[in-house]
Order: structure tokens, then sequence, then C-alpha cells
């Protein structure tokens, strides 16, 4: 049946992607891609061939309506993104909602999404957490800073690896230089990388090297309280 399927690409490794995600890749009329490259490489590795059609954020305004026509005439059509789930930091939202809007079945299949990974491992809060994505270059970065400051939560962020010593700094500076932070880079891939510590050492420590790869910034509540857990089981020591 005619739809758009977003699906997950792996974020490092490709044997992340699902049994479910392949069979769809296959069946679709064609694919949706961020960069054609990334996703070709992708497919050749599984040795799939599907018609590829560029959707990133620099076209995606004016291809919503093109596609939404496609599938409403009986297309079968997945998108994905470079890695990751569509639509989280990446292209998706718009297509998504032109397809809503028309009545066209939409489905997300779960898998790949960075920030699991690196919240789960930082070993910080993740029972409540705020996604803030990648913080605004210019216009509105201080005031972004300040309001995540105070939300009293843990904060996820996405970085670039040319911007994240001045994040880092800015973190320092608006949080509090004890505040505790956990980086992780290069995620299922081979130089995976997380180092955890107060915002000042995550600063030193990243300072001194060359980073490359994608980057999550998981920055930790101003107060984290550990309690002990107690149970209602006599007889569990």
């Amino acid at each position: 049946m005619a739809k758009l399927t977003l699906v997950p690409t792996p974020i490092g490794n490709l044997e992340d992607i699902t049994l479910r995600a392949l069979r769809l890749l296959r069946e679709a009329d064609f694919i949706l891609a961020e960069d054609t490259r990334t996703t070709g490489f992708l497919l050749k590795h599984y040795e799939i061939s599907k018609p590829l059609h560029s959707h990133h954020a620099h076209n995606e305004h004016k291809t919503v309506e093109f596609v939404a026509d496609k599938i409403a005439a009986g297309a079968n059509v997945v998108l994905v993104s470079d890695a990751g789930t569509p639509g989280i930091s990446d292209p998706g939202f718009l297509l998504v909602r032109e397809c809503v809007k028309r009545g066209i079945e939409v489905e997300c299949l779960p898998g790949p999404t960075a920030f699991v990974p690196a919240l789960v491992q930082s070993g910080l809060p993740c029972d409540q957490f705020y996604f803030a994505g990648f913080l605004p270059q210019k216009k509105g970065r201080k005031t972004r800073l300040e309001q995540l400051s105070a939300l009293g939560k843990t904060v996820v962020l996405y970085e670039s690896p040319y911007r994240l010593v001045k994040a880092l700094e800015e973190i320092t500076q608006y949080f509090g230089s004890t505040r505790s932070v956990s980086v992780s880079r290069e995620l299922t891939k081979l130089h995976e990388e997380t180092f955890r510590g107060t915002a000042d050492e995550v600063h030193k420590h990243f300072s001194s090297k060359t980073v490359k790869g994608e980057i999550v910034i998981i920055i930790g509540p101003d107060s984290i309280e550990t309690a002990e857990e107690v149970s209602d089981d006599p007889e569990v020591d």
C-alpha cells in the first residue's frame, strides 16, 4: 500500500540496521536520501538497487508537494537520512506534516538515534531530559544557553567537531565549571569515545586534541541525587 515510511539507518556500524528496514528499502518504489552518495554506499553494501532522489535541508521545501503527490498516486516511498532517524535534527518533518495533512499514511520504524546511546551510557539521569539538538550558531545562542542552563534537568545537544571546544567553553560559562558533562563521539565506530567529567575537565580534555566525528553532549542537571533502592521484599538483601 502506498505510504511514506521513515527508515532509520546506522549511525556508524552498518550491522545496526534492522531486517525490517532492509526489507522495506527493497520494497520501496524509490528512496529519498539526504545524501544519495551516503545512502548509495549503504544500499550497495546490502545489494539493494533502488532509484534515489535527493531530499535535504536545502531542497525539502520545494520537494514535499512533489513527493506527496507521488505517494498519493500510489508510490511506496522510503525516507532516510545520512545516519539515524529522519526528522531528528535531519530533514523529515516537512514531508511528514504534508502527508499527514493529506491523509497519507506515515510510518516510522524504530532504530538508531545517536543521542539515545550517548544519554544512556553517560551515567547522568535519563528519566527526564531535554533534547535541544544543535545550538544556534550565531543569533540567539546566548539566550538559548541561558534557557537550557535553567531547566534543572539533563540536556542533550548535538555539535560538530569544529565547534565542540567553543560549545564546551560556553557550557562551562553558562552551566558552571563543576556541572557534570559527558561527550560521546564516533558512536558505534572503531574510534568511539565517551569522556565524562566536570564541564571544566571535559573542556580541557577536548581542547588538547583534534576531534573528528559527530558529537553528542550530555549535560547533567544542577544537582544529582542518588537514592538507595529499598526493597519491600524482606527476603531480598
